[in-house]
This record gives C-alpha cells, sequence and structure tokens, in this order.
C-alpha cells in the first residue's frame, strides 16, 4: 500500500492528472543577509515574515476534497540556495508515522517539493523528507512517464515534531539543480504530503487523475530573480581494502592458503560543464557493496536478465534508455542498450588439462567510464556514455607450469542518445546510437564479433491534453567478424537461420557481417477512465543487439490489444480500482502464426489499506521454433494460467502478502505449473524492519529438451519428461540507526531439483495428433550407467548413441550484511560481508532436510570489504 502512494507521488505511471481549472502561482522571497539554520524548527525571522501557502486538495483517495489535515509550505532563496519550509498540521500528533529507513526508500508520513527547473513541461526535480528526516530524491522526465531515484544530489533536510504536528526544512543547493538564466522567474512547481495512518495524498496544485501527464500540470513558482546557475563540481575518491576465505586445497595455487587479500583506489567524479549539462567519470570503479544476483535454474533458450545494480550504471539510466518493445511484462526488458554487457564475465572459459587449475575473473575489469547527460535551453536532451573494459585472461597452472589464455579482449563501448521535445512537451523526437569494438588478437576469441552497431529513431506525438497519443521507433543493427563469428550468430539460439522447415530463412556460412532491423507502432487513448492501446512491433531475423543491448529473440511480428478502465473514487470496498484486458498475436517473418493469446486481469486498493491483484491468461496452439536448438519448429498444445496475489495493510507492524500461480495446458498434460510466494514482514520498532519471502514452485513438462543427437543418418532430438520442484527464500534486515546510519542483510538459500524420466525422441514435430510428434524409447533401448552417469540408447533400428544424465540438484545459498554510514553529506563508509556457498549433485531427487543439510555442509566463500570514499566538492 505504502509502495503505491509513494509511486503516485513521484508519478511514475502514466495515469497521473494532466488538467486543471485554476493554475496556482507562489512567489519566493529572497534572503537579505539573512543566515537559515537547517534544524527542522522553522524559528528564524526570515520564516516569520515568509509568504505561506495552504489550500491543499486530497488527490487520494477522495480526490478534490479538502484533506483531514492542512498544510503550508513557504519558499526562500539567496544567490546559492533555494529553502523550504513544511508546516504539516496534525491533530492527532502521536499518529504521525515517523519510521527509520535508508535514504531513497521512504516510510511513514513525508511531503515531498517538485521543481522543473526547464520549464519545459516534461522534467522535474523531487525532494522529499519523510517525518523521520529521511531523503528521497529522483529526477521525473517524459512528463510523468518516467522517474529516476538513483539521482543522489547533495541537500540537507531536518524534522521536527510537536503538538500541533510536524515540520520540515530544507535547504537545495542551486548547484544541483539545472537551469537557464531566462528561466529562473517561472518555475514549475508541486508540493505533496501522505498521511500514511489514512493513505491520504494531497497537493498544492489539483491534478485531476483520469487524464495523462504531470509536471505539465504544475502551478508556477515566481519571485526567483538574479540568480546564477551554478556548475557542479564533486570528486569521490575512494580506497577499499578486501580479504576472501575459502575452502583450502593443498594442491591448487590458487586456492591452497585457504585465503587471499588486495587492495585499491579509484575515483568518481560528477562535474558540470555547463549549468545544465554533467558530465559523470569513473575511474577504476569498485562494486564491492552491491547485491549478488538472485539465484535461478534457466532451461530455456532465452538469456536470463539481470537488472542493474551498480550506482554509476543506474544513475540516469532514463535518459540512455530505448525499449524495444511496450508495456510492462517480459518484454519490456529490451533495448539498444543494457549496461550489464560492460563488466561482463568474460566470454572465453578456457579449456584445462587433468593436472592443471583454472583462476578466472569473475567480471571483466572497467578501465574507466564517461557519462555526459543534459538538457540544454532548446529543449534537447542528450546522453553520452563511453567505456573502456579491460583484457583478461585466464591464469592456469600446476605445480611445475604456468600459462596464461586470453578470455575477454580490450573493448570499447560508445553509447549515444538524443531527444528533443516542443509543442509544450506534447511532441518529441529522438534517437540513439550504440558501437562496440573488440581488439580481437587471438584465435581462441575470433568467435566473437569484431564490431556490433545499432541505431534508432523515435518519434512521440500527444494531442487533445495528452488524451492521445501515437509512437513510432524504428532502429537497425549491424556486426562484423569472421566467418566462424557471423555463421555462430546466425545458428544462435535467437536466429536459429538453420532451421530445416523454415523457407524465409538461409545459412550462410560465407558472411562476415549481418545486418538487420526493427520497430514498433503505437496508438492510444491514455486519458480517461477508459483507456486503450493498439500497438504492433517487430524484429527482423537478422536483428542482432546484443553485444550492447538486449533481445530474446529475432523473427517476431507481435500485435497487442489492451483495454483498461479505472476507477479512482471510493466505492463499496475499494478505494480504486483497474481492470484490463489484453489480446496479442504472433508470427515469424514467415508469415507463420506462432503464438495467439490473451488475459483479463484486476488490480485494487481496498479501504481496509489492503490490495488485491488477479487475473487470467490463455493461449492458442503454439508453434515453438527454438525448442529444437536449431531444428524444424514444434508444435506445442495451448495453454491457460490464472494468478493471484494479496498484500495486507502497511501501516500495522505485521504485514503479510502473497501471490501464486497456476498452469495448465489444453492437453497431454505437455505443461502443469503451480508456485506460491508468501511475504511476511515485522516492524517491532521504528528502526527495525525484517522480512521474509518464502516461495515454492513445481513445474512438469512432458517435452523437456535434453540434447541434439548428430550424425550421417539424420539428427535426433532427444527429450524428456521433467519434473522440477524449487524452494528459495528471501530474508532481509534493516535497521537504520538515523538517516544516515543503517545495517542492512540479505540472505537468499535456494534449493532447485529436476529429475528426468520417459525419454523420448521427435519424430513429426509439426503432427496433428500430440503423440504423433515424438516417439519413446522402449526400456530394451535404452539404459543406464551409474559409473559414467550416462544414458546408452540403442534403437531398433540400429542408431546407436549416448547422452549425459540430464538430472540436477542445484543448492545456493548467497548473503550480504552492509553497513553503511554517510559521516558527512555525499561521503560514506561501506563495512561489507558477504558469503556463497554453492552444492550440485546430479540427483534429480527433492528433499528439504538432506539438500539443506548439503548446502550448509559445504565450506562457504566469505569476502569481508572496507570501502571508503570522500566527497570534494562545492
Amino acid at each position: 500500500m505504502r509502495q503505491l502512494f509513494l509511486v503516485t507521488l513521484v508519478c511514475m505511471v502514466s495515469i497521473a492528472g494532466a488538467q486543471t481549472s485554476d493554475r496556482r502561482d507562489y512567489s519566493a522571497t529572497r534572503l537579505d543577509g539573512q543566515t537559515i539554520t537547517i534544524d527542522g524548527k522553522l524559528d528564524e525571522t526570515a520564516w516569520k515574515t515568509a509568504t505561506w501557502q495552504g489550500n491543499f486538495r486530497q488527490r487520494q483517495p477522495h480526490e478534490g476534497m479538502q484533506p483531514l489535515q492542512e498544510t503550508e509550505f513557504a519558499i526562500l532563496y539567496d544567490d546559492n540556495h533555494l529553502y523550504a519550509g513544511v508546516r504539516a498540521w496534525d491533530h492527532y500528533p502521536d499518529s504521525i508515522v515517523q519510521r527509520l529507513s535508508r535514504r531513497d526508500d521512504p516510510d511513514g508520513d513525508l511531503i515531498g517539493i517538485e521543481f522543473d527547473t526547464f520549464n519545459d513541461k516534461r522534467t522535474a526535480f523531487a525532494f522529499i523528507v519523510t517525518a523521520a528526516g529521511v531523503k528521497f530524491d529522483f529526477v521525473i522526465s517524459n512528463d510523468g512517464e518516467k522517474e529516476d531515484p538513483t539521482w543522489d544530489p547533495v541537500w540537507w533536510a531536518k524534522t521536527t515534531v510537536d503538538s500541533t504536528g510536524w515540520f520540515a526544512e530544507i535547504r537545495i543547493p542551486l548547484s544541483q539543480l539545472r537551469f537557464e538564466n531566462k528561466n529562473t522567474d517561472g518555475w514549475g512547481l508541486q508540493v505533496g504530503r501522505i498521511i500514511f495512518r489514512n493513505q491520504e495524498m494531497s497537493v498544492w496544485q489539483p491534478i485531476e487523475r483520469k487524464l495523462n501527464g504531470w509536471v505539465s500540470q504544475f502551478g508556477r513558482l515566481n519571485g526567483i530573480t538574479n540568480i546564477k546557475p551554478k556548475k557542479n563540481l564533486d570528486i569521490l575518491p575512494y580506497v577499499v581494502a578486501r580479504t576472501e576465505r575459502f575452502e583450502k586445497e593443498p594442491e591448487n595455487p590458487f586456492r591452497e592458503k585457504g585465503s587471499k587479500s588486495f587492495a585499491d583506489a579509484g575515483f568518481d567524479a560528477k562535474i558540470g560543464v555547463t549549468s545544465n549539462l554533467t558530465l559523470d567519470l569513473t575511474v577504476n570503479p569498485d562494486f564491492g557493496q552491491v547485491e549478488a544476483d538472485p539465484s535461478q535454474v534457466n532451461l530455456s533458450t532465452y538469456e536470463t536478465f539481470f537488472r542493474e545494480q551498480r550506482p554509476f550504471f543506474i544513475e540516469g539510466k532514463n535518459i540512455m534508455s530505448y525499449p524495444l518493445m511496450f508495456g510492462d511484462g517480459d518484454l519490456a526488458v529490451e533495448g539498444l542498450f543494457y549496461s550489464r554487457r560492460i563488466g561482463r564475465r568474460p566470454h572465453y572459459y578456457p579449456e584445462v588439462n587433468d593436472d592443471e587449475y583454472l583462476n578466472m575473473p569473475d567480471f571483466t575489469r572497467i578501465i574507466g567510464a564517461a557519462k555526459l547527460t543534459g538538457k540544454t535551453r532548446n529543449g534537447w536532451s542528450f546522453g553520452l556514455l563511453e567505456s573502456v573494459t579491460a583484457r583478461e585472461y585466464a591464469d592456469i597452472r600446476n605445480h611445475r607450469s604456468e600459462r596464461k589464455v586470453e578470455a575477454e579482449p580490450l573493448t570499447n563501448f560508445a553509447i549515444g542518445r538524443v531527444q528533443k521535445d516542443f509543442n509544450d512537451g506534447n511532441t518529441m523526437i529522438g534517437g540513439m546510437i550504440t558501437s562496440v569494438n573488440r581488439d580481437l588478437r587471438t584465435e581462441e576469441l575470433e568467435y566473437l564479433h569484431r564490431s556490433a552497431y545499432t541505431g534508432g529513431f523515435d518519434f512521440v506525438h500527444k494531442w487533445k491534453n495528452k488524451t492521445w497519443e501515437v509512437n513510432y521507433s524504428q532502429y537497425f543493427s549491424h556486426i562484423t567478424g569472421t566467418e566462424d563469428a557471423i555463421t555462430r550468430t546466425q545458428k544462435s539460439w535467437t536466429h536459429l537461420f538453420q532451421r530445416p522447415d523454415a523457407s524465409h530463412l538461409k545459412l550462410d556460412t560465407t558472411r562476415t557481417s549481418l545486418t538487420g532491423q526493427g520497430g514498433k507502432l503505437v496508438f492510444g487513448k491514455l486519458g480517461g477512465n477508459l483507456k486503450f492501446i493498439q500497438a504492433v512491433a517487430w524484429k527482423s531475423p537478422g536483428l542482432e543487439i546484443n553485444d550492447a543491448g538486449y533481445m530474446r529473440q529475432a523473427d517476431f511480428i507481435f500485435q497487442v490489444f489492451w483495454l483498461g478502465y479505472r476507477v479512482y473514487k471510493p466505492f463499496f470496498i475499494f478505494r480504486d480500482l483497474n481492470a484490463n484486458f489484453n489480446q496479442w498475436t504472433e508470427w515469424n517473418f514467415g508469415g507463420d502464426l506462432i503464438n495467439p493469446g490473451g488475459n483479463i486481469n484486476m488490480h485494487a486498493n481496498l479501504k481496509n489499506y489492503w490490495d488485491i491483484h488477479l487475473g487470467s491468461n490463455i493461449n492458442g496452439r503454439i508453434i515453438r521454433t527454438n525448442e529444437l536448438r536449431g531444428g524444424p519448429a514444434l508444435k506445442t498444445p495451448g495453454q491457460w494460467n490464472v494468478w493471484w496475489g494479496f498484500g495486507s495493510n502497511n501501516q500495522k507492524k505485521f504485514t503479510l502478502g502473497s501471490n501464486g500461480n497456476i498452469a495448465r495446458s489444453f492437453e497431454n498434460h505437455y505443461r502443469e505449473n503451480e508456485s506460491l510466494n508468501i511475504s511476511l514482514g515485522y516492524r517491532p520498532m521504528k528502526t527495525l524492519r525484517l522480512s521474509l519471502t518464502p516461495g515454492f514452485s513445481h513445474n512438469r513438462a512432458s517435452l523437456q529438451y535434453v540434447k541434439t543427437i548428430e550424425n550421417n543418418n539424420g539428427n535426433r532430438w532427444v527429450f524428456g519428461h521433467l519434473d522440477q520442484k524449487t524452494l528459495s527464500a528471501s530474508f532481509r534486515v534493516n535497521l537504520n540507526l538515523t538517516p544516515e546510519l543503517s545495517l542492512q542483510y540479505w540472505g537468499q538459500p535456494f534449493i532447485s531439483a529436476g529429475k528426468y524420466s520417459g525419454f523420448r525422441y521427435i519424430t513429426n514435430s509439426m503432427a496433428d495428433n500430440y503423440y504423433d510428434r515424438f516417439r519413446q524409447f522402449s526400456e530394451s533401448e535404452i539404459s543406464y550407467d551409474t559409473e559414467e552417469e550416462i544414458y546408452r540408447v540403442a534403437e531398433t533400428e540400429g542408431r546407436t548413441y549416448e547422452f549425459d544424465n540430464p538430472d540436477f540438484n542445484v543448492k545456493e545459498f548467497l548473503s550480504n550484511l552492509v553497513i553503511r554510514w554517510e559521516y558527512r553529506p555525499g561521503s560514506t563508509l561501506f563495512l561489507v560481508w558477504s558469503q556463497n556457498r554453492k552444492s550440485y549433485h546430479n540427483d534429480g531427487s527433492f528433499e528439504i532436510s538432506r539438500d539443506t543439510g548439503r548446502l550448509f555442509g559445504e565450506h562457504p566463500h566469505d569476502v569481508f570489504l572496507v570501502k571508503l570514499s570522500y566527497r570534494i566538492g562545492n
């Protein structure tokens, strides 16, 4: 529930209001030599003589009505700072919720102030503080469609509470804002407040929720004159000391001591090139304080997508975004730039002899990176990113010799993004280009692309108070490399040019380059209670963006229709409600119907402050072109699933949430799945929150790919029946002693076991009858060698071959303990302890007690890290 109101306040959703009958104005007061002490008391003379303005109106739950509690604010300024004071009156001060949390994770009562300093009606800088004094800041872009909470300017805020309510005092250096001289009189302004116990949000400038847009409907901040833009300069050097401890292996030269230690240094910098252009630099960055990626087992043909968690790359990420698709599902992560490509694990994993030991880098070292972002007075927004990653080597040794093998080439990444808005922010044009160039010097790495380029154009136009919208984009890719590199790309699971039944595809093993294109066209009505979108997207077979971007599948044409209805006013048991209908159809470039389907879903917030959601998907017959990993397409039965979830009142000390899913095929038990996740939270005091999120899933598939057997008599695509069970849990402790000092712990045990049986091979993958598509091995045809852990097949037709036992039992425990102290604004001390335990067995059975014992019986790999940074700047 709290997250819903925060999302509303930071304008992350496009249903934010877009029109109001009365535009409000506020005039700031200039300080004439007076000093403001930021202590939350608002007792200086300047505050007493300032212009205070109130008359807020509810935005939620009862839009337009007078709030239950009054709010007033005042704004002062001088040559170097803006000052904001807020009086959040409250008749019941004992009910003010003051929960300590980490910066950018606010909880409890809060106030926020947002400035459109560009005066472009699309971009705003937001500063929020909770009643407990926790700060939250972010940049709003695209008129409220996007927000970037990774922006962390240097500013000050203090709060106090007394018998009449609570009060906030804020000081914002002008160097942290971007503006032009000509816009200093007449900025956009919005002020908001959330009363946590009532889940009430009120705003100074009323904006109707049913219409589209946010920043474009701000009130006006006047009276700020004779100030000059300030150039920001922040330099953040750091030092880090790291110790690793692991199980001793006397015969392994890399692990014979059971530990290793090192120290390192680097720096980050933020330089104001002009008043509205900022250059971010990082040299030899360290991300040791970042959480590890969660565990999972991927049996699909799609690459796993991991979210970015490294501070340099997540700050300002919105300007670098160029999505290929639409919506917020699995396809929404696809884009021309996927920052996890920079600093990834090395590509090449060399083979070693029986008496040799291998030491591989965990990631590719980033030598340096630079990022220039900003917005000009003419409405041009742009971002430029340049990064160089090091040449990395695999170290191979035994007790007699050692050698190094290049595992990753020296690589340059360059990303450029530009957008221009005009027509009062209703029209936007933009473009993006990416390039990846590798210095390939060894034969082992010739399978990589030598160069990879992508580029795209996009156009958005909105009209009738931003109610209607058309969105068009077109992009391309071009890669070069050796014949082997381009052949590998054509045969990869993303492309599959070698498919024997794809008449529109042709594998060319002599190519040294490959070019592709894609795009999308969206038309929709996004204002009002009733909304809809009609959209189509396409990706040609030759499109390849995965050197710098992320794409799951090429050879793809996708049509979708979405219809949604929003109820913003409370009724019956609901505070608000939205219902949606989706229909989609997928084809390939050969004109084959791949995947028709649709769903209905509903999300609601209840008057008791609980939230619920549920929905159901249905898919018709699906043609899976990648299931045989380069073989012919496989016809699979249609399927349905239902999903649900709920969350309890987040105002309580104890919270409960859950979500689940049930999926079934329409025939022959082709796929069956059940999953259930539970979320438990407990806050025994305002400084401490505990949460536990266990989850269990059970997946059965009667046709799960095992291996392709290639021989002169034709390929055999071996499949089996898979029974997979997965248990995981996430445990978090958040202890916040002050807004600047916090302790966070995260631990995740993970167990996944898959048992294969009933092995079979594909005979006629497109047969009308499900059982005519494969033939199961008889008991006399297949046997298992327990010593070698392989299956041996001797078909009655005379073919003989073998394949490894595909059963698996994966166990992993990840944990991360971080103590973070911002000992002065922008300067931080981190103390980190990370632990990793892993265990793997070729045993598909699932036994919780045995598997847990095996997991915690493994020797842990511990990492202890101390990192100190110190901000030098204005």
